[in-house]
């Protein structure tokens, strides 16, 4: 019999708590029975919105606390204020104490990712943790990385990143080799940062089992040219709110254009299948939720503003990451780049000696 995924959440997060949360968790245990859940936070609240879904509430545990990270914390404050009491913090002390597989929380980011490095540590080999995305594409979804973790990076922060990056994409889509692509201003070797040609050499010429498929410009992305999109943090926010603001933008130029007139009111009454379409695949709720890669555990960031729907697709994300063994997968990448390190340093000591 398979073992239940045991999901960790900080039920005070985000703008709403408990009554975006709790429904949101009864969504994704109806799609997925093998789940159980801890709940996080002030059982005042939590308790009358669990109790109104006896099914999750079957497969649930509250651990009280009545602190609780504010969105607008920053996050030396909520470490000061919110460590080892807070929902946020237990939340992601239950992975570390092994009793869940997977933390969600729609909480504060900065202090999600600061009390996540402090509770759970890096993973061996990687400095710097990702914020990875999911990204609607024309040929499905592709994973894109970093998205605003950290700010700045260099060649072996990047390939790191692709390790990672493309061990999602395998535990996530079931794709057997996902291709990665090194987003730059230009598809030419000779163009684009230090760092990035650094990095692309890197994934081209190491014994890395990863399929490289060098670099990718920005409208790449949206094409779905390859599974896995890796950049730096500062330059994957500016992406992800380019495009999310270009979502909305096409969004009001439809809404507008069929209220113009009483033709296009009509036409819109013919195509309203089209549109339906159109919405299902721009719909935010639909890739909500970006996961914190290279600590010791599995931590997945919900938008705070989302519904139910979209806490739900946070929580489906973590389950099916967990289900599919990305921890063990990123472990294997990264213990296959570790050791092309190796051989490449000694063989330059050799090189050195003689």
């Amino acid at each position: 019999m398979v073992s239940p995924v045991r999901i960790s959440i900080d039920a005070m997060g985000g703008d709403f708590g408990p009554s975006v949360v709790i429904p949101g968790c009864a969504l994704a245990r109806e799609r997925y029975p093998d789940s159980e859940f801890l709940f996080f936070g002030d059982e005042s609240m939590i308790r009358p919105v669990l109790d109104a879904h006896p099914a999750l509430a079957a497969v649930s545990t509250i651990e009280h606390t009545d602190v609780a990270v504010r969105m607008d914390d920053k996050p030396s404050q909520a470490l000061r204020h919110g460590r080892r009491r807070s929902s946020m913090w237990l939340s992601l002390e239950a992975i570390k104490a092994g009793r869940a597989d997977v933390a969600v929380s729609a909480g504060n980011t900065g202090a999600l990712m600061a009390m996540s490095k402090l509770c759970l540590r890096m993973m061996a080999g990687i400095e710097r943790p990702a914020l990875a995305a999911i990204w609607p594409t024309l040929r499905g979804e592709s994973i894109v990385l970093d998205v605003g973790a950290t700010i700045g990076s260099d060649a072996e922060q990047l390939v790191g990143f692709s390790v990672m990056g493309e061990a999602m994409a395998r535990a996530l889509f079931g794709v057997h080799r996902p291709k990665v692509g090194l987003l730059n201003i230009g598809v030419e070797e000779v163009k684009g940062l230090e760092y990035i040609r650094a990095a692309g050499q890197i994934l081209r010429e190491g014994n890395i089992p990863i399929d490289y498929a060098g670099f990718i410009e920005g409208d790449d992305i949206g094409k779905g040219t390859v599974d896995v999109v890796v950049c730096e943090g500062f330059t994957g926010n500016i992406a992800l709110k380019t495009a999310e603001g270009t979502a909305k933008q096409i969004a009001e130029y439809l809404r507008q254009g069929m209220r113009r007139s009483l033709l296009s009111r009509i036409g819109f009454l013919f195509a309203k299948a089209a549109f339906d379409t159109l919405k299902e695949k721009m719909d935010p709720r639909k890739s909500n939720g970006g996961v914190f890669l290279g600590l010791n555990g599995m931590v997945i960031k919900s938008h705070g503003g989302t519904d139910a729907e979209g806490y739900s697709a946070a929580v489906a994300l973590g389950y099916h990451l967990s289900r599919n063994g990305l921890m063990k997968k990123i472990e294997d990448g990264l213990g296959h780049y570790d050791r092309d390190r190796a051989v490449v340093a000694a063989e330059q000591a050799e090189v050195v000696d003689s």
